[in-house]
């Protein structure tokens, strides 16, 4: 896209080492993080979100009088500065601009509250349409959109076709009944949809017939659960990427959950090199994020089953706050001591039991446990969900009516398995979870622009 005359301020870092362009006229236009100086020269540091990197700006008084109204620009304004750009190997940052005029465009007022000291992540949330412009968010997003440009890379060039499911419908996918409700009256004369609607808390349903007709899809967009959770993991919306794979079953849903992973890790390190730096510094007391994520980018996933994982759980000697039984879903603490300390790396758990996985999983032949896993990361256990779903018409109705399901509403989706049935398999994997991994930043409300929570919603 063409900018006119200006100069973008990732484009003059790239010239940083070129001594070809010391000297040459610039002009940029950003916002400014800080201004100091004396009554002889100022300083402005500059960002115009191009990249995660701010530039310096010179404003010599002494030589260019008409700059001192630059002095009294505030933090957070907006301007227009001419200027010549100036290599400064031996000073700290590689170059400067040197300014010969500045030209303010937008104001800012005294109560602006992103001034130059430390602002904790609390208070941030309490102004999301501001927290953009401070390091940590300007890293964060920066991440999160080459984290989904990283995912539909891997699944466009892998095959998968992209599918958009409804965000209104009429099923709940996972069957817990945590939905919001769309209704406009009380009842099928005066609702708008004539039937019981809701925010989808899943578009596994809807995308499970393409898979069936293009072998490979993926869903990317928001869902929607009415969990009242108050924890750092949870969200009342989310982004939830579901690829679904026929002729699939769990090991071939594993893989694909892998090399998805290993592939976004790679991607985001390479392009967010500064950003990562930044995360590193800041979010890991021991500042070895950037050497975990190589790791297991570079690691060979290992394979548990459920029942192993709770023998070693009850054999560990340790006092977890949640007891563990067969039988009980396990929680983070469980699903961290098993990566972290046990197999000291990612790992599949796989055959849950029955009893606390959604109607739609293939049952094992055990009759207790179903074909799915949990694939768990160090530093935040579970980070995608997966199964191989139920091809078999008879045993689907039945695993329907043994939880109480109503099957009318999901005939259609029954139907699936009486129309040229295959197995098939597929995972849901949380874009904000997946952030949490990747920047240590350690709350979910920080990984999303406007975070939506029980009792929480701001804009």
């Amino acid at each position: 896209m063409i900018r006119d005359q200006y100069v973008l301020v990732k484009d003059l870092l790239s010239r940083k080492d070129d001594p070809s362009a010391d000297g040459m006229s610039v002009r940029v236009r950003g916002w400014v993080k800080t201004n100091r100086g004396n009554a002889h020269v100022g300083f402005l540091t500059l960002s115009d979100g191009s990249c995660f990197e701010n530039i310096q700006i010179v404003y010599n008084m002494d030589e260019h009088p008409e700059l001192a109204p630059a002095a009294k620009i505030s933090t957070g304004s907006s301007v227009d500065v001419t200027g010549r750009f100036i290599l400064t190997p031996e000073a700290r940052q590689p170059f400067e601009v040197q300014a010969e005029k500045v030209e303010l465009l937008g104001d800012c007022d005294s109560d602006y509250p992103m001034q130059k000291k430390h602002h904790s992540l609390e208070f941030l949330r309490e102004v999301p349409h501001l927290r953009p412009r401070t390091n940590t968010f300007n890293a964060l997003f920066r991440v999160r959109s080459v984290l989904c440009g990283a995912i539909h890379e891997f699944f466009q060039t892998n095959g998968f076709l992209y599918i958009t499911p409804p965000l209104i419908t009429g099923n709940d996918a996972e069957g817990a009944g945590e939905v919001f409700t769309v209704t406009t009256g009380e009842g099928k004369e005066t609702d708008f949809f004539g039937k019981k609607a809701c925010l989808t808390v899943s578009g596994q349903l809807h995308v499970e017939p393409f898979a069936l007709a293009y072998d490979r899809v993926y869903t990317f967009g928001p869902t929607f659960r009415a969990e009242n959770s108050n924890t750092t993991t949870h969200a009342s919306e989310f982004w939830m990427v579901e690829p679904e794979i026929a002729f699939a079953d769990l090991e071939d849903d594993m893989a694909c959950m892998e090399a998805m992973v290993k592939y976004c890790i790679t991607k985001v390190l390479e392009r967010c090199p500064s950003e990562m730096a930044f995360f590193n510094q800041m979010f890991d007391p021991e500042h070895r994020l950037i050497e975990r994520l190589t790791a297991v980018a570079n690691s060979e996933f290992k394979v548990m089953t459920y029942s192993e994982a709770i023998e070693l759980l009850k054999a560990s000697g340790r006092e977890f706050q949640y007891p563990v039984e067969w039988g009980v879903d396990l929680k983070t603490e469980h699903e961290r001591y098993i990566c972290e300390e046990v197999v000291q790396g990612p790992v599949f758990l796989i055959d849950y039991p029955k009893d606390i996985k959604a109607f739609y999983m293939r049952l094992n032949d055990d009759g207790k446990t179903v074909a799915a896993c949990d694939c768990l990361v160090p530093g935040v256990g579970e980070l995608i969900g997966g199964s191989q779903r139920e091809e078999r018409y008879e045993n689907l109705v039945a695993r329907m009516k043994e939880l109480g399901i109503e099957q009318e509403p999901l005939q259609w989706y029954c139907d699936l398995r009486r129309f040229g049935s295959v197995k098939h398999a597929g995972f849901g994997l949380g874009l904000e979870r997946f952030i949490l991994y990747l920047t240590n930043i350690g709350n979910i409300r920080d990984t999303i622009p406007y975070a939506r929570t029980p009792r929480n919603l701001i804009f």
